[in-house]
């Protein structure tokens, strides 16, 4: 059977179908009927169709028969979070994600007899320390990545670790010994920010770091250097895994202008703003659904969060369940299969196309009126966050943005109140703050909130 069948069959042209779905509306208009528009301002069609492209898209090149498998550890004692790790790690955890508080831990003890040639490890720091990397062993910081973002630390708390002197010498030496940086920018998913936004954001957040080092490094330095986004997946399953390429696209062409390597990694964890306690079963497929579009939007590696992340304190059952999802993704539904298997969808490729173009367009637009940081003092950030996070929740408390099990079909007969383990709403804290923080928000918080005091 050499013969190809599709020749037997003449091609329908885009206008065709329009006029045969315009013809079956019978008089409805068809950009009010079919065509709706997202929270981004991104206009989503019926049906796309290649005759709607000027040319045939690239190759994206992402590569996920590679992605990796990561399970979170938060160090509390230093032996317990290695044994942690080993133990995730013959139960299938290909990467591990160490949160560190203190920088008096031991990082060579931390990953003692892990094989670093084998297990990426990524230290993810909430503090800023040139000694703290320094006494890593330098055969070993080769094969780690660390998660140090000041511009991040800034959005999120309000304050420079330090201050804005301080914390770039302090971050430019860091930089200088480990040979990599990383930008957040999972704060602004799980505050409420659209994803045009997201990436935007990313750009002028990546793009003080690359202005700060312009004249600190020379070109053979910025084009060794590594460049890690961490990033937060949310449930727009197809936006989603467009939001990825996207980024990857967006800072190829921003890398390439300063001189930097044009390749990255991106770590993806999904978004806490969509995850509930009440019917918390269904933030299981809430993971699912957002490792999914990690793993086809060329994530190159995936950290899932336990389903029991917002309530309970780390437990075995919960890290069990969470790194299981992934196993089975590529284990089971072999989703480590393919290298770009988002190519040539034309409905994928056609957001990537409108989510880097209205991305560019309010990046250009941030550094037209002083960059990322001016933005953030002014509070010109932070407002517009607010904004795209308030329409979002209104939408969740009219019914039109569902969380089965909370706002939809909720189990009136469900008790939270005696298994909170962990405080799960917003912290009120009072504190003097160079910046009004940005902070994260989730949707269900208040009818949780009431329902509890119900109980």
């Amino acid at each position: 059977m050499s013969k190809n069948l599709f020749n037997d069959f003449e091609g329908t042209s885009s206008k065709a179908w329009k006029q045969k779905i315009q013809v079956d509306l019978k008089g409805a208009d068809y950009n009010d009927t079919l065509i709706w528009q997202s929270n981004d301002g991104i206009d989503v069609k019926p049906f796309y169709h290649s005759d709607q492209f000027d040319a045939l898209p690239d190759v994206s090149g992402s590569n996920a028969t590679n992605w990796k498998i990561c399970q979170l550890i938060e160090v509390n004692e230093v032996s317990e979070a290695n044994d942690l790790a080993k133990d995730a790690i013959e139960r299938g955890a290909e990467s591990i994600l160490f949160i560190i508080t203190s920088d008096s831990v031991s990082v060579n003890s931390l990953v003692e007899g892990i094989d670093l040639e084998k297990i990426h490890v990524i230290l993810k720091c909430n503090f800023l320390s040139e000694t703290f990397v320094n006494n890593i062993d330098p055969v070993l910081i080769e094969n780690i990545t660390i998660l140090n973002d000041i511009i991040g630390n800034l959005g999120k708390t309000g304050n420079w670790f330090r201050s804005l002197k301080d914390d770039h010498l302090e971050f430019e030496k860091i930089v200088k010994s480990t040979n990599q940086f990383n930008v957040d920018l999972s704060l602004y998913q799980n505050s409420g920010a659209n994803i045009i936004q997201q990436v935007a954001y990313t750009l002028a957040h990546v793009n003080e770091y690359l202005n700060h080092f312009s004249d600190k490094l020379s070109e053979n330095n910025k084009a060794s250097i590594k460049v890690t986004f961490t990033t937060s997946i949310g449930s727009n399953y197809f936006f989603e895994i467009a939001k990825l390429r996207a980024l990857r696209t967006l800072w190829s062409v921003l890398s390439d202008t300063f001189g930097y390597n044009q390749s990255c990694r991106i770590i993806a964890i999904p978004s806490e703003r969509n995850k509930t306690i009440y019917d918390y079963n269904v933030n299981m497929l809430r993971t699912t659904t957002e490792c999914m579009s990690a793993v086809i939007g060329g994530a190159n590696i995936i950290c899932n969060l336990p389903y029991d992340h917002l309530y309970h304190d780390a437990n075995e059952f919960g890290n069990r369940i969470s790194r299981n999802q992934l196993l089975i993704l590529k284990k089971e539904s072999y989703l480590d299969k393919v290298n770009n298997p988002a190519d040539g969808s034309y409905y994928i490729e056609s957001l990537t196309d409108q989510i880097s173009n209205k991305a560019l367009i309010v990046f250009k637009d941030i550094e037209k009126n002083g960059g990322f940081l001016a933005q953030l003092k002014s509070g010109t950030i932070q407002r517009k966050i607010k904004e795209s996070a308030a329409k979002e929740q209104q939408q969740f408390e009219e019914g039109k943005l569902v969380l089965l099990g909370t706002n939809k079909y909720p189990n009136p007969n469900d008790k939270m109140k005696n298994d909170l383990e962990k405080h799960p709403f917003i912290k009120k804290e009072v504190r003097k703050t160079l910046i009004e923080p940005i902070i994260k928000r989730r949707l269900s918080e208040q009818l949780e909130m009431n329902r509890l005091k119900e109980e």
